[in-house]
């Protein structure tokens, strides 16, 4: 009865052993089950069904297909999706499990987005559970117009009998048993093993090899090239294959070494997404997809870029630059700069938005800028060009170098808009060259002496009236100070306000006397054209008192307020002189 129970036990476990020693291994499929047959290919998904998929399907002549399956709806793929015409060869696909994002937390992320937090869009993804997708990829092969069966079983190829060598004779043996020594083998011919082949330490009696042909099998496994060459001109580098570093606390990776050089050209470190690297038949790289659409192609949840940097190993400051995409902008981000984005493009942006000639003129929406200016701006909705400018420094817009001028445009120290025109060398905030400024913030037109104050000022107020070294006020244009206005009737009137004016105090008689004396008028032609003779006073020969600072023109008001002093004491002294004679005649009679 034992003898029984033992031959039974036995038989089962031949049954529960042996077929799993030589059972078919199971793709790995961590998305999705695929099975393909005819000219169609579907994924049953293995995951939540509230996710939804993007199956991306490139064929061997380039042809891509690309289509979001949501969710509850299986991933499919037919043949005729990429055209009419069917090409054999191999087919990449790239499947990708998208999981389910709630509205509200959609919705935080939109506002992170919006202000640019970055460390706000990683919290609120590590709250949610947020990480890095499934993906799963793989090929379809197609073979005069159909897919071959993906669930086919290849049958085995006849194996040889065991051969064991003893003594030099070859002897056949269904079981053959060797102690294991510590001497070496070395087989001065071809070698030839009809089956797989474990090296290593822990390699066992009865290996289960599943589909592996070699098997390396200890604590460190190594693959070693040693190039022997030593004759001159012949490569003679050493290489290696090494998986996983032999020190505790190492890396867990996969690397190729130039042993020779000292160096580690390629590494991958376990835990690396699928498609982290792909290179298509086609020669396109793929970064995190397996479907390369151009020569290179980056794949990613959230913002695909580059990083561009530069140590300070090679004697430069070291400096750091991202290229970067997203819903909300393609951006180049200064991250050595404190992650400033001095260059943006909104996604929408017209084609030629800025468009730079081959003669380095710059469009701004149209392709063919003007050949006779820098800057050429154009909006194609208002026919004619517009430019709106905010900040709070000025800004060099244009500049043309043979001529010394240029375009600036900003803001001043205390917020008000303005426009400069002067000396490309002199057109700073704290100019003191002359130079023309324009205001609209307070109706101005202003240039601007050497000393850096105003000397002339044209305004344009609410009535249309122009002003001249004057302030006109939005409510009154008819109040003014210091300055005239031309009114709509074309008359040129003082602005002369009490509110205007400070340290008021009256001229005295001699004072102006003095000044009238002092006052000699002219005859003289204007150099613009000396056929008109004119009467008048030289700035430079004036009394002070009526003189201006840089005593190149005159104030015609100074002069009217002296000849009045003067013609009011005259007045006076007639008056006193006729009340006099009045008295003397009323005498005589």
């Amino acid at each position: 009865m034992q003898a029984r129970t033992f031959k039974f036990l036995t038989l089962l476990m031949c049954f529960l052993v042996v077929p799993s020693l030589f059972a078919k291994e199971e793709p790995r499929e961590p998305v999705a089950r695929m099975s393909a047959t005819g000219a169609s290919a579907q994924w049953t998904p293995a995951l939540s069904t509230r996710n939804s998929y993007s199956l991306t399907v490139v064929g061997p002549d380039g042809a891509t297909f690309q289509r979001e399956f949501q969710q509850g709806s299986m991933p499919s793929f037919r043949l005729q999706d990429l055209g009419s015409k069917v090409v054999d060869g191999a087919y990449t696909y790239d499947l990708r499990a998208i999981p389910y994002i709630a509205d509200g937390v959609k919705q935080q992320l939109a506002e992170a987005r919006a202000n640019d937090d970055d460390a706000a869009i990683a919290r609120i993804k590590q709250a949610n559970g947020i990480g890095e997708p499934l993906v799963q990829s793989g090929t379809l092969t197609v073979v005069n117009g159909s897919f071959i069966n993906s669930n086919a079983d290849e049958p085995a190829a006849p194996r040889a009998p065991k051969v064991a060598s003893t003594g030099g004779t070859a002897t056949t043996s269904a079981t053959v048993n060797h102690p294991v020594t510590a001497l070496d083998v070395v087989t001065a011919d071809d070698e030839i093993i009809q089956g797989s082949l474990c090296v290593g330490l822990d390699c066992v009696n009865n290996e289960s090899f599943g589909f592996d042909t070699i098997r390396l099998k200890e604590n460190n496994t190594r693959i070693k090239f040693d190039d022997t060459s030593t004759s001159a001109g012949f490569p003679n580098v050493d290489w290696q294959l090494t998986a996983n570093d032999s020190a505790s606390g190492g890396a867990n990776k996969f690397s190729i070494e130039d042993i020779t050089g000292s160096k580690v050209p390629f590494t991958i470190t376990a835990g690396a997404p699928t498609n982290s690297m792909f290179v298509a038949s086609s020669g396109k790289l793929g970064l995190g997809n397996s479907s390369p659409g151009l020569n290179v192609h980056i794949t990613a949840t959230d913002t695909p870029a580059i990083r561009q940097e530069q140590t300070n190993g090679g004697g430069f400051t070291a400096q750091t630059w991202d290229i970067g995409a997203n819903e909300a902008n393609w951006f180049v981000r200064d991250l050595t700069g404190g992650s400033r984005l001095p260059f943006r493009i909104r996604p929408g942006a017209t084609t030629s938005s800025i468009d730079i000639a081959s003669d380095g003129r710059v469009g701004v929406n149209t392709a063919s800028p003007n050949s006779n200016v820098r800057l050429d701006v154009f909006d194609s909705t208002q026919n004619k060009a517009r430019v709106s400018l905010t900040g709070q420094e000025f800004f060099q817009a244009s500049n043309t170098s043979t001529d010394g001028v240029a375009l600036i445009l900003g803001v001043n120290r205390t917020g008000n808009r303005q426009l400069w025109i002067g000396d490309t060398a002199a057109l700073t905030q704290n100019s003191t060259n002359k130079a023309v400024r324009i205001a609209p913030s307070s109706n101005d037109i202003d240039v601007i002496g050497t000393d850096g104050s105003a000397q002339f000022m044209l305004l344009q107020g609410n009535g249309g009236n122009l002003g001249i070294g004057g302030i006109i006020t939005p409510s009154n244009p008819i109040q003014h100070a210091n300055g005239a206005f031309l009114s709509n009737a074309g008359v040129w009137t003082n602005a002369s306000s009490r509110a205007y004016k400070q340290d008021i105090e009256d001229l005295s008689a001699q004072e102006a006397q003095r000044t009238f004396d002092d006052l000699k008028p002219v005859k003289y032609a204007s150099r613009r054209d000396p056929t008109e003779r004119h009467v008048g006073f030289i700035a430079e020969d004036v009394p002070d008192l009526v003189a201006t600072k840089d005593r190149k023109g005159l104030s015609p008001m100074d002069i009217v307020a002296v000849l009045t002093k003067v013609v009011q004491e005259q007045q006076q002294t007639i008056d006193q002189l006729k009340a006099r004679l009045d008295q003397l005649e009323q005498k005589q009679q």
